[in-house]
């Protein structure tokens, strides 16, 4: 059992760190509830408890002050129904007098949610002062955001030391997300396969390093890999590359030759003759690609040959899209490796999917349910696997 799990709130006030930076269309809906969603069970333990519960968040990224656009009030209809009670009250400001007061006034069995705490610039800037003042609100820390785990902020790292050892914890989300991260990184049964995927290497390059230490084979997908075709010689047409990366990629392949782990590339690609929905398409070897073509999904070869080494993994660590899987002519790749890791699951594999587009995807072709945990921090999940303490986790533990 966790320390929350343990914990019994009843008559105390839970100030509960959430990430419910969600996407807004440009009435104010809400696109994808998957953040609020994940933050239920914990407020509804709290409540249950007899308890009650102050809410804080950031949306967006707000420049100066106040801003219509990035008001929480926006979500505060739809946290009603999830929450399936009215007993929601709205805060105009995160701290101040009305803060104070509604905070004050807070019965057990009702929920406060504070306005957005980036119109503070000291939010972000890790503001001890900032800190002290939404502290001074409740009894109670509860730290699950573990989308904002690696940001050292005054709401996830700062705060905690305002609140003695026993009253400053991590709620189920984050116990959660941090227990399916330890399980790979640390508990992880061979072969551990590790899926990276997306645009650019620069972006994955310390994670393949941290994880050349543990895993058995990683698959490289996605637009990364031509960088790679590259770096060995290979005709790429006008798939993406960097070339200030060529150096890099050939000096991961050695490492990963000298510990033997299997880096394993796309064979073939589908093809493109330009970046649109509605481009000519062919397929190519990845490593000769002509020219005025480029590379936008994985051909069928690697699907089969990925296919194959996933089934075999015992482990499995999906971050980051074999292709452009947004455009339908080249989402098979992506598809194809989101059913493997499902059929891995369903053979007993544990597999771990995490980062905005891998999420995307599981969601998309309706598999979230059948893999083992769908992480809903992509930063914050990437700095993990990097191997980097993140502030948010190290504030509670310490």
């Amino acid at each position: 059992m966790s320390q929350f799990s343990d914990h019994n709130f009843k008559n105390q006030k839970a100030l509960v760190r959430v990430d419910f930076n969600v996407p807004l269309d440009k009435d104010f809906n809400i696109t994808d509830d998957t953040r609020m969603r994940a933050a239920v069970p914990t407020i509804k333990k709290i409540l249950n408890d007899g308890g009650s519960v102050i809410l804080m968040s950031h949306l967006g990224r707000p420049k100066d002050g106040p801003d219509k656009k990035f008001s929480l009030k926006h979500l505060l209809p739809h946290l009603k129904e999830l929450l399936g009670d009215d007993n929601v009250l709205f805060a105009n400001d995160c701290i101040g007098d009305e803060a104070i007061k509604k905070s004050e006034e807070l019965k057990p069995g009702e929920v406060l949610l504070l306005e957005n705490l980036r119109f503070y610039k000291e939010e972000e800037k890790g503001d001890e002062e900032f800190a002290k003042k939404l502290a001074s609100l409740a009894d109670v820390y509860v730290n699950d955001a573990f989308g904002t785990a690696h940001r050292a902020h005054a709401s996830t790292a700062v705060i905690a030391q305002f609140f003695p050892k026993d009253k400053r914890m991590f709620g189920l989300l984050m116990n959660a997300e941090v227990s399916s991260a330890e399980k790979v990184l640390n508990e992880s049964e061979k072969p551990f396969l590790a899926i990276i995927g997306g645009a650019k290497v620069s972006d994955k390059i310390l994670i393949i390093e941290n994880l050349l230490e543990r895993a058995t084979d990683i698959i490289i997908g996605g637009g990364m890999a031509y960088t790679f075709f590259k770096a060995m010689g290979g005709k790429i047409g006008n798939s993406l590359c960097e070339d200030d990366r060529l150096d890099k990629a050939r000096e991961l392949l050695e490492k990963a030759k000298q510990k033997n782990v299997n880096i394993h590339l796309p064979a073939d690609s589908i093809i493109a003759d330009k970046f649109d929905a509605n481009a000519m398409v062919s397929g190519s070897l990845s490593n000769d690609i002509p020219d005025g073509w480029m590379g936008l999904d994985i051909g069928e070869m690697a699907c089969e040959t990925f296919s194959k080494v996933i089934h075999h993994s015992k482990t499995i660590l999906w971050n980051g899209p074999m292709g452009v899987f947004e455009m339908k002519k080249f989402q098979h790749g992506t598809k194809t490796i989101a059913e493997a890791v499902a059929e891995a699951t369903a053979d007993g594999a544990f597999s771990l999917v995490g980062g905005g587009d891998s999420v995307a995807a599981v969601n998309e072709f309706g598999l979230a349910d059948k893999v083992s945990y769908v992480s809903t921090g992509g930063g914050a999940l990437l700095e993990y696997f990097e191997g980097k303490e993140l502030p948010g986790i190290k504030a509670i533990k310490e």
